[in-house]
């Protein structure tokens, strides 16, 4: 639940954009000329996410993951419910910024603690699972703005999401285990001294560029069939993004029949499944329904190529585990980031489903020389 709430920061802007556009008298501010050019309400967020991802992973390694949760929760409701009072898009754009910061304390210590608190035997599942919820807040979060917003407007729907967040904070005590303290005390410079080496590893570089692509690819999907106009009506759009949300839940429960494949591998597979639904896509731009079916397949290889793609990351990082999973989840920040600019690169959305199926391709590429390494990025 958590994770549905904190992800979906990213996403339940965008049905709000025009009414935020019109809100601050149509122009925007000068941002854009309206909803497309605040489509930096979803950037801003997503850089902040992806440079908290990078402060809180390592924190949580020197002083504890329940700790650092219990801080950084609250903090992240409270900047959100500063959101809703933004008095122009200049101020949004900031504190959206400081919004993805602090909201970011929960993916990455929240993957780490099932990567080190969890008996392996569910731990594929378990990620799998946590995964598909960050992936379905993109449907649910969008649901909920495009239904709540003409009834208690935007800035209603950030001080519902800062409620939320409120009470995640409450309820992650009851679920956790106390924190174990550290075998040795390290310094937190130490931590951050090995990232560079991690990116440029030959095995986690590739990893993570296509984690980057994958989230680029899915935030740019959603974000194309809002800006597009390739729904003729509301209704059909609310169709649309709840059509990914069967496949969300069902996948996990698949996951257990394909745990014994190597996570790299699986990645691939799925990736190249990625793409050719795209590609389908583009090339037939079926009906509400066909596109539908498409989008769930497509969704259904997101949803299991994305912790195919954490457990490979995880593998590769021998005992640099928790700031592998940091980089990890800054990629796919950095890819949520670049998501909404690529929607705006292609002329149409045949185009854009052309774009993505290339990028998702590109991405199975970048993992395949690595499906036959077994060697850590670092050494005990």
């Amino acid at each position: 639940m958590t994770a549905l709430i904190v992800s979906g920061q990213l996403y339940v802007v965008i049905p709000l954009l025009p009414a935020m556009a019109d809100g601050w008298g149509g122009g925007a501010g000068g941002w854009g000329g309206g909803a497309g050019g605040l489509t930096w309400l979803v950037t801003a967020f997503a850089l902040g996410y992806g440079a908290g991802f990078l402060l809180f992973g390592p924190l949580s390694d020197r002083y504890g993951q329940r700790r650092v949760l219990m801080w950084g929760m609250p903090l992240a409701a409270l900047a959100t419910a500063l959101v809703a009072a933004s008095p122009g898009p200049e101020a949004a754009i900031a504190l959206r910024v400081l919004q993805g910061l602090l909201v970011a304390a929960f993916p990455p210590v929240g993957m780490a603690y099932l990567a080190t608190r969890l008996d392996p035997r569910h731990r594929t599942v378990a990620l799998t699972a946590v995964t598909g919820a960050f992936l379905a807040s993109a449907v649910l979060l969008q649901i909920a703005a495009q239904a709540l917003s003409g009834l208690i407007g935007w800035r209603g729907l950030f001080l519902l999401s800062a409620a939320g967040l409120a009470a995640a904070t409450a309820a992650l005590p009851a679920v956790m285990l106390p924190d174990v303290p550290p075998t040795r005390a390290r310094s937190i410079w130490a931590t951050y001294r090995i990232m560079p080496s991690l990116l440029v590893s030959r095995t986690l570089g590739p990893r993570y560029l296509a984690s980057l692509l994958l989230l680029a690819g899915f935030v740019a999907v959603y974000t194309g069939l809002q800006l597009s106009g390739v729904m003729s009506s509301s209704s059909e759009l609310l169709w649309l993004r709840a059509a990914g949300l069967p496949s969300m839940i069902l996948v996990p429960l698949l996951m257990p029949f394909v745990r014994d494949v190597r996570a790299p591998r699986r990645a691939v597979v799925f990736l190249l499944a990625a793409a050719a639904a795209l590609a389908l896509t583009g090339w037939i731009m079926p009906g509400t329904v066909g596109l539908a079916v498409l989008l769930a397949v497509y969704i259904a290889a997101i949803t299991a190529g994305l912790p195919s793609l954490n457990e490979s990351v995880s593998e590769g990082a021998g005992s640099a585990r928790g700031t592998a999973i940091a980089l990890f989840s800054a990629s796919i920040a950095a890819g949520g980031a670049l998501g909404p600019q690529v929607a705006g690169l292609f002329p149409g959305f045949a185009w854009l489903m052309y774009g993505l199926a290339a990028l998702m391709v590109l991405a199975a590429l970048a993992v395949l020389p690595t499906t036959r390494s077994t060697t850590p990025a670092t050494r005990p």
